[in-house]
């Protein structure tokens, strides 16, 4: 069975892609809505619509009738949240794969949003909120994209603010959810050991839901503030390491250039052989965890640099870090380097859609955001063809001090502080 991809008449987008030697499949419904696309009253809606499509449908009214099912089979389940998608998945046996696409379609399309579920749940997401807050390794990014971005919903919160969350309406945030909940605005990926009769099923399932009359709600796209960097925000603790993260604007979903700043990422911070981690960690024994990553959203991305440091010595790691920037700027990266990061990424990609999950996750994400699905095989064509010059242009573009962002948790009164004590502004 080869990789199939079709429309249901509800325009549903469907997509099955096979994994060999796997008894194990997947189903993932990714739905093109997240935290960019709502607006102040309802901030933290789409991630606790995705908490409510757990607290029971019709045909199981409570989470229990939904969580016994799955475990009554041993699957692997959960569901997740971004900026811009929501996303749904169960990965079974194979031989209960008709069982996963009947109760990720009941989930989705059926879900009560009872009231006094969702006053209990209230609680719950503002502990969550809590938790990532009380992380400092998860918090810094969520604060640099907050001052990257700021003015634009794509600087918010995925999970809302603890005052929204406890006081959102219900029917409110059910009209977004009816909204934006339709086939049309989905894509539903099936992955792994296929039965042949999955058509079949689906088309029983999601293929009878219809479409409601209201288009999906859109967002509006960033736009730069204009305002030159560095610019901060700090989450002020009395920690004795600093979570620090320094971002530039990158380029959007469907740019052509992003396999070279993947490789860039991979080069400058992306493995234990990069040259952040040589310098920073293995060389100077300035932090235990420092990285660079590229994530793209549909007009925009962020390029970021991780690092958990000493607080006493910051700006010896900052300079550090600005001298490897500046230098990956200034001169190509050699030909060994280049080599030595396509065949990472090569390697790392083939142990992911080993996975059926993680192939469902590719495809979808692909047949959501790009003009044309690209196969895995694909994509590393396009990585291959990247040159050392490719490389050193996306980096001149990309790593513009003048845009620089940075965020930290730590002892610090303010974002100005940050900035002086990492050497970044005159003292």
């Amino acid at each position: 069975m080869a990789t199939e991809s079709f429309t249901l008449d509800n325009g549903m987008r469907v997509m099955m892609t096979p994994v060999a030697g796997t008894e194990t499949v997947s189903v993932l419904v990714l739905v093109r809505v997240g935290s960019r696309y709502e607006y102040a009253d309802i901030s933290g809606a789409s991630h606790f619509i995705e908490h409510m499509m757990f607290k029971g449908t019709r045909r199981r009214p409570t989470a229990q009738h939904i969580s016994r099912t799955l475990d009554a089979i041993g699957a692997d389940y959960n569901a997740f949240t971004g900026k811009k998608v929501t996303g749904y998945y169960v990965k079974v046996d194979k031989s209960h794969l008709e069982l996963g696409i009947d109760l990720i379609d009941d989930m989705i399309f059926s879900s009560k949003f009872d009231k006094d579920e969702m006053n209990r749940e209230r609680g719950a997401i503002v502990e969550e909120i809590h938790m990532y807050e009380d992380n400092p390794m998860m918090h810094v990014s969520e604060l640099l994209e907050r001052v990257m971005f700021d003015g634009s919903t794509l600087g918010w919160e995925i999970a809302g603010t603890p005052d929204i969350i406890r006081n959102v309406d219900r029917d409110e945030m059910h009209a977004f959810y009816k909204k934006n909940y339709q086939p049309s605005n989905m894509v539903l990926v099936v992955s792994g050991n296929i039965d042949r009769r999955v058509k079949k099923w689906i088309d029983a399932r999601f293929g009878k839901r219809k479409n409601q009359k209201d288009v999906p709600s859109g967002f509006e796209l960033h736009v730069d503030s204009g305002k030159k960097g560095p610019r901060a925000r700090v989450q002020s603790k009395p920690t004795e390491q600093i979570q620090l993260a320094m971002g530039f604007p990158s380029f959007g979903e469907q740019d052509a250039r992003n396999p070279a700043v993947q490789l860039l990422a991979t080069i400058l911070g992306g493995n234990m052989s990069s040259r952040l981690f040589t310098e920073v960690r293995e060389r100077k024994g300035l932090a235990y965890f420092v990285r660079a990553m590229n994530t793209s959203y549909e007009e925009t991305g962020v390029f970021m640099i991780r690092a958990g440091l000493d607080k006493k010595r910051l700006d010896v790691a900052v300079k550090t870090i600005m001298k490897e920037v500046r230098k990956i700027k200034r001169e190509k990266v050699t030909a060994r380097e280049l080599k030595a990061a396509k065949a990472y990424v090569r390697g790392q990609m083939a142990i992911r859609m080993e996975d059926s999950f993680q192939r469902a996750q590719w495809y979808a994400r692909e047949k959501m955001f790009q003009r044309r699905v690209r196969s895995p095989k694909t994509y590393l064509k396009q990585l291959d063809a990247v040159t050392s010059a490719d490389i050193q242009e996306v980096a001149k573009l990309v790593l513009n001090e003048k845009q620089l962002s940075v965020a930290a948790v730590g002892p610090f009164k303010s974002g100005a502080d940050l900035l002086r004590k990492a050497g970044l502004v005159k003292k």
